[in-house]
């Protein structure tokens, strides 16, 4: 059976779409870097967009947050986290932080590590769920080593009979995933993992390092 497909411009987009979540569904939506999967972070979801993906559960899945006090009540930032996150948030980057130890979330948002991978898009359809249910565990619309999709008819194409429902917005803004920086107690030094939508060059000119690019 086909997704739903709600355009996100409609009055009922948010309140549809969390709806969907709530019933535990797989739902892609708009970010400004790609579509995303959304799930709420609960393991009977998460394990299903992992299947949905063809994802292997070491990778980690990230949350879509809607302000700096949402990430602050799941996760530790340090000093560099919160300096990257105040010049490039809300938009294309995910930050690695240490995930709170009061905060019960299931550690396969980490790949099984005591991490959570955060950001905060600059898009008010994922900002709006994200404030409604709180933060959505969310990964780029694409079977796992595919391009990510831009457009929701390419989201269709690819994933539509295993999705609850698409929100769709038109063509992304960027179409490039997020830049990835390992930000947690772990990684000593920031580390950029994936170079995306922020260039590298940017964070270590903000960072006023060379910080190393894995």
């Amino acid at each position: 059976m086909s997704a739903t497909i709600v355009a996100a411009r409609s009055e009922d987009a948010v309140i549809v779409a969390a709806a969907a979540l709530q019933r535990d569904e797989v739902v892609a939506i708009p970010t400004e870097t790609v579509y995303g999967l959304a799930v709420l972070p609960r393991a009977g979801p998460l394990a299903r967009l992992l299947d949905v993906k063809r994802r292997a559960t070491d990778k980690g899945i990230q949350l879509l947050i809607d302000s700096i006090d949402q990430a602050r009540s799941v996760a530790v930032l340090s000093p560099a986290a919160e300096q990257l996150a105040d010049a490039f948030w809300p938009g294309g980057l995910t930050l690695i932080v240490d995930r709170r130890p009061d905060v019960d979330l299931p550690l396969l948002l980490g790949g099984g590590r005591p991490t959570l991978g955060l950001r905060l898009p600059d898009h008010d359809l994922p900002r709006a769920l994200a404030r409604l249910l709180g933060p959505l565990a969310a990964s780029s619309a694409n079977l796992s080593g595919r391009p990510p999709a831009t457009t929701a008819e390419l989201v269709a194409a690819a994933l539509g009979d295993e999705l609850g429902m698409i929100v769709d917005d038109g063509p992304v803004r960027g179409g490039v995933p997020s830049t990835v920086v390992d930000c947690s107690a772990a990684a000593d030094d920031p580390r950029i993992l994936r170079e995306g939508a922020v260039p590298a060059a940017e964070i270590h000119r903000l960072l006023g390092r060379d910080y190393t690019l894995d």
